[in-house]
Formats: structure tokens, sequence, C-alpha cells
């Protein structure tokens, strides 16, 4: 999926008013869920990404590089601090950073292999799977 289709489904999805407020969002989300999920994880993610997009995955694992951390484990943290997070990056309430964050995991759903889709919905606990369309969502 390329960078236009990705940002234009993340706008619909979520009722943006504008790229530019998609564009946010995604990248918030997106460097967010690189901090969560294990950077060995986030690399991966990143490389069915376009470039720019993958960018925010590949620096949140290049920031776990220098914190110590190592390729196995994300940071664990919830919902609650995961849209805060988003909500902090994006300029956004934390009510619409829960919107926004599950449209871009809907849309990340669409662009990445199955498989790997499979494997970040693993890495999150349950109450952020709840951000990921129902067909992936854990029970």
């Amino acid at each position: 999926m390329q960078h236009n289709e990705m940002i234009g489904k993340v706008q619909e999805i979520a009722g943006l008013p504008d790229r530019a407020s998609a564009e946010r969002a995604t990248g918030a989300v997106l460097r967010t869920l690189g901090e969560r999920i294990a950077p060995g994880l986030a690399e991966h993610v990143a490389a069915q990404l376009p470039p720019d997009l993958g960018e925010h995955l590949r620096a949140a694992a290049r920031d776990a590089g220098r914190d110590g951390r190592g390729r196995a484990a994300g940071e664990r943290f919830d919902l609650t601090v995961f849209a805060g997070r988003v909500s902090g990056r994006a300029g956004v309430p934390d009510g619409a950073a829960v919107r926004d964050s599950a449209a871009v995991l809907e849309v990340l759903d669409g662009a990445l292999s199955p498989e790997l889709m499979g494997k970040v919905a693993a890495d999150l606990s349950a109450d952020l799977g709840e951000l990921l369309p129902s067909g992936r969502a854990r029970g």
C-alpha cells in the first residue's frame, strides 16, 4: 500500500478534517506502536510500509537499542499510556487518540501480510487488542 493511499484511508476511517491531521495521527500511532512492540518486530513492520511511514517504527526500534532494551521485547504499557502518547504526539485529546489509533491499526491490518499483523496482534496486551479490527482482536 502506498503512502497516499494509507493516509487517505486513515483520514476517511477516523473522520479527520484534512490530510495533515491524518499524517500527524499516523505518525504518532506508528511511533507509539513501535515503542510498544518488540524492536525486531517493529523493523519487520517498517519494511512492509512506505519508507517515510516505516521510519516512525524504525526510530522507536533505534531508541530501544540506545536504551539498552533487547530486540525481543517492547515497552510494556496499557491503552491509557498508549493513548496518552499518541495524544501528546498528535496534539489531540485522549478520546481522539483512541479513535485515530484504531483507524491507523485498521489500515495497517490491510497493509501488512496477515502473518506479520498476527505477530503484532499477539505482541499487544488485551486492552490494546481492542484497537484492532474485530477480526484481529484476541478473545
